[in-house]
C-alpha cells in the first residue's frame, strides 16, 4: 500500500508543479458577406493573446493590456491582418481594406479585438479564401469561417493543414458542412479535458464491482461490456438531447453556471470512486449527461450553424463527437479489462487516479465560481 501511496504523491506533486485546465484552442472569428455586385464586407475577430503573438501590444511591457496600447498598434495590425487574409476569384484577388478597430468580443471570457473590413471581389466565379494568420507562432490555431452570399451561409473551419479553401457562393454543400462539423466533433471532444476526464471517472470503476465494502474485479467479460454499454448510452443520449435542443435555441442556459456543472460532475464521478455512494451509474451518468450537452452546444454556437443546413449541422458535430468519444472507448476499456484483476488497479490506478481527477475538478470549478 505504501508503494501506492508514493506514486500516488509523486503524480500529485507533477500535476500541482503543471497545472492542467480544459484545453482552448486558439481560434479566431471571420463573419462576411458578398453581394452579387462583388461588394465584400464584414468582421475578423481575433483574440488579444493571439495579437498580442504577433504584433506586439504591451508597450510598456508590464503584462497587462489596456485599449489604449491596443488601438495604438492599429497600423500594425491592419497590415497584419491584410497579409494572412487573401480572397480571390478567378486568379483575381480581392481588394480588402481594413477599418480602425472599435469594440471588443467575448468569447469563453476570452476578449477579442473586432476589426471590420470591406472591400471589392470580381463579380463572378468560386471564392478562394487562403489564410495565414498565427500558425507560425500556434500551430493549434483554426479559423472559424461564415461567409455567404444572402441566400447561402458557409460554415467552415480552416487551420495549419488546411489553410485555403474554394467554395462556390451560389450553393451550399451539404458534404461540406458535414464533414467539418464531424470533424469539429471529433476535434472538440478530444480537446475537452473536462469531458474526457469525466469519461475516465466513470470507466474506472466499470470493470469492477463492490463487495463486501471493496472494489473487486468483475470476471465476465460480457457483464463489464454490457455495463459500459449502458453508461455510454446513457451519456451519449443525454448529451445528444441538450446538445440538439440548446443549438437550436429551444434552451438558453447560462454557460457560467453549464461550465461550473461540469466541472462539479467530474468532481462527483472521481470522489463516487473513492466514497461509493452511488452504485448504478447509468442514471448518474444521463443526469451528469444533459450538462455536458449544453457544454458541446456552446461550442457549436461558437462554430456557427448554417441557416440552410441548421440540423444537418447539429447531427455532424453530434456524430464527431460519439466517434471521438467511441474512440476514447476503444483504446481504454482494453486496458483496463487487462488490469482489472491486479492489486495495482484495485488499490492503484482506481483510487489515485481518482483522487487526480478530483483535484483538476475543484481547480476547474474555483475557476468557473
Amino acid at each position: 500500500m505504501q508503494q501506492w501511496l508514493k506514486i500516488g504523491l509523486i503524480s500529485l506533486s507533477l500535476l500541482l508543479a503543471n497545472t492542467v485546465v480544459a484545453h482552448q484552442l486558439s481560434t479566431s472569428y471571420i463573419i462576411a458577406e458578398i453581394d452579387d455586385t462583388g461588394r465584400i464586407s464584414g468582421e475578423w475577430q481575433l483574440s488579444l493573446t493571439d495579437l498580442e503573438l504577433a504584433v506586439g501590444l504591451d508597450i510598456n511591457a508590464n503584462g497587462e493590456l489596456t485599449w489604449g496600447e491596443v488601438k495604438s498598434r492599429q497600423a500594425e495590425i491592419a497590415s497584419y491582418l491584410a497579409e494572412h487574409l487573401l480572397l480571390s476569384r478567378e486568379n483575381l484577388r480581392c481588394n480588402l481594406r481594413f477599418e480602425i478597430m472599435e469594440r471588443l468580443q467575448d468569447h469563453a471570457n476570452e476578449a477579442f479585438a473586432v476589426t471590420d473590413f470591406s472591400g471589392q471581389c470580381p463579380i463572378s466565379g468560386p471564392l478562394e479564401i487562403a489564410y495565414s494568420a498565427i500558425f507560425s507562432l500556434d500551430s493549434s490555431h483554426e479559423v472559424v469561417l461564415n461567409i455567404g452570399d444572402g441566400n447561402h451561409l458557409h460554415s467552415l473551419v480552416l487551420d495549419d493543414s488546411t489553410r485555403k479553401i474554394t467554395i462556390d457562393l451560389s450553393k451550399g454543400s451539404a458534404w461540406t458542412t458535414f464533414t467539418q462539423f464531424v470533424y469539429q466533433g471529433v476535434v472538440h471532444i478530444w480537446i475537452g479535458i473536462d469531458h474526457i476526464l469525466f469519461l475516465f471517472a466513470l470507466l474506472l470503476p466499470a470493470v469492477l464491482q463492490r463487495k463486501d465494502k471493496k472494489w473487486q474485479a468483475i470476471s465476465s467479460v460480457k457483464t463489464i461490456l454490457t455495463n459500459t454499454v449502458w453508461i455510454v448510452s446513457a451519456f451519449t443520449l443525454a448529451h445528444s438531447l441538450t446538445l440538439t435542443a440548446t443549438a437550436l435555441g429551444w434552451l438558453s442556459p447560462s454557460s457560467r453556471w453549464v461550465e461550473l456543472g461540469i466541472a462539479l460532475s467530474v468532481l462527483f464521478a472521481a470522489l463516487n470512486n473513492i466514497w461509493p455512494v452511488v452504485l448504478r451509474l447509468a442514471w448518474l451518468t444521463f443526469a451528469f449527461g444533459l450538462l455536458h450537452g449544453m457544454g458541446f452546444a456552446s461550442v457549436l454556437g461558437e462554430l456557427g450553424l448554417p441557416a440552410d443546413q441548421q440540423l444537418l449541422s447539429i447531427l455532424a458535430f453530434n456524430l464527431g463527437v460519439e466517434i471521438g468519444q467511441l474512440a476514447i472507448l476503444v483504446i481504454l476499456l482494453p486496458i483496463l479489462i487487462l488490469l482489472r484483476n491486479t492489486t495495482f488497479y484495485t488499490r492503484g490506478v482506481l483510487p489515485v487516479g481518482s483522487i487526480l481527477i478530483a483535484i483538476m475538478a475543484v481547480q476547474w470549478s474555483v475557476e468557473r465560481w
